[in-house]
């Protein structure tokens, strides 16, 4: 097998440390994977910083520091995000961010256990549209299979799937998406806690799970775990997961609904598609930012001020990424161009005053600029 370059089994001696980097020669990062092979760490990086993920997490967390008093600004230093950006549904933020919110959230509220407490507060509306798609599943294992195949929709940052342990038994199987023991307790904690009291308000409150199986080791408030989550907890075990009985499959529910279980399902795949149109967070940062004020665009030393960045430090991300602050500004005005163009008998000026120009011509010639044909091109070709 030969990456990067590399013919792996030429190495030796190979360091077999799952999740670690290493360098073989010269000075390139690499990390072995769940599958023996060396990737290269800059690819990590963009999977770690590709801005894909509903803040739906974040907003959970944001709203119980909230009740508990505790100013959550500080936590968006650094990141190119504003707090409240978080409820903007057009948002998505990458795994870099919300790990960093996350981490900064649990040292600011003291609470350890916060996967714990974030989890069980959790209802069926916190899932959004696919929470609607399971509400009205014709039965519980239907549901089960629904939430694990459109579960990236609402911002779970772990990877979700069905195990069948046995005829008696299934389970809701945990895979972290990065090596980051830090936050692996947060992460299934919370999954596992939110999946349960799903399943409670699905089933009825005579619902419950056989055991959990979790790989970390306990932490110092293990004693949580069987409180909250209501059965044994195996902690150092070689699988996360969540068992159940499998007769809890067959169970139907009764806000079954075929016509609106189709509806959410196909508005959850369109959803799901939408995830894997990324870039980098920084730039998906600006594009926000600069479409809240598109009628009067900010400058770059406003948008700076507004990530928590300095203007220096601003540049150089978006360098980083091949991107100009100038040209990220005509991207988007382009696009909210064509909308407005394209969505009906808008005039001109109207449509260049809404792109933040007050001159029509000059308007005129930007955009032919931008796109190669002019206002009303766009328009006749649309219609």
């Amino acid at each position: 097998m030969v990456l990067a370059g590399l013919q792996l089994s030429r190495l030796k001696p190979f360091p077999q440390v799952l999740g670690k980097r290493f360098r073989v020669g010269g000075s390139k990062w690499y990390i072995l994977d769940t599958m023996n092979v060396a990737v290269d760490v800059e690819l990590d990086h963009a999977r770690e910083t590709a801005s894909v993920i509903p803040p739906n997490v974040l907003v959970h967390v944001l709203v119980y520091a909230d009740e508990c008093g505790v100013d959550t600004r500080a936590w968006f230093s650094g990141l190119g995000l504003t707090r409240a950006q978080m409820l903007d549904p057009q948002v998505k933020v990458s795994y870099h961010q919300a790990r960093t919110i996350l981490l900064r959230a649990i040292a600011a509220l003291g609470e350890p256990a916060l996967g714990l407490i974030v989890g069980r507060r959790q209802k069926i509306g916190s899932f959004g549209l696919l929470g609607l798609l399971m509400m009205t599943s014709a039965t519980f294992g239907e549901a089960m299979h629904q939430a694990i195949d459109n579960h990236q929709i609402c911002g779970c940052l772990l990877d979700i799937g069905f195990e069948q342990l046995s005829g008696e038994e299934v389970a809701l199987a945990l895979w972290p998406r990065f090596d980051d023991p830090q936050l692996q307790p947060f992460l299934c904690e919370e999954v596992i806690a939110s999946s349960l009291m799903i399943a409670i308000q699905l089933l009825g409150p005579e619902f419950g799970l056989k055991r959990i199986e979790l790989t970390y080791a306990a932490p110092a408030y293990k004693s949580l775990y069987p409180r909250v989550l209501g059965t044994h907890v195996q902690f150092g075990a070689r699988h996360n997961r969540a068992v159940i009985d499998a007769q809890w499959l067959t169970r139907p529910l009764p806000g079954h609904n075929p016509l609106t279980a189709r509806q959410a399902l196909e508005l959850c795949k369109i959803q799901l598609s939408q995830r894997h149109d990324c870039r980098d967070e920084i730039v998906t940062a600006v594009q926000g930012l600069l479409r809240d004020r598109l009628d009067h665009p900010p400058r770059i030393g406003e948008v700076a001020v507004a990530l928590n960045l300095s203007e220096r430090s601003l540049r150089r991300k978006l360098a980083d990424t091949g991107h100009a602050f100038r040209e990220i500004l005509n991207e988007v005005r382009t696009e909210r161009a064509l909308e407005l163009l394209r969505g009906g008998s808008m005039p001109v000026m109207d449509v260049a005053d809404a792109i933040g120009f007050s001159d029509a011509r000059e308007f005129r010639r930007a955009f032919k600029r931008w796109t190669g044909i002019s206002p009303r091109e766009a328009r006749h070709d649309h219609t």
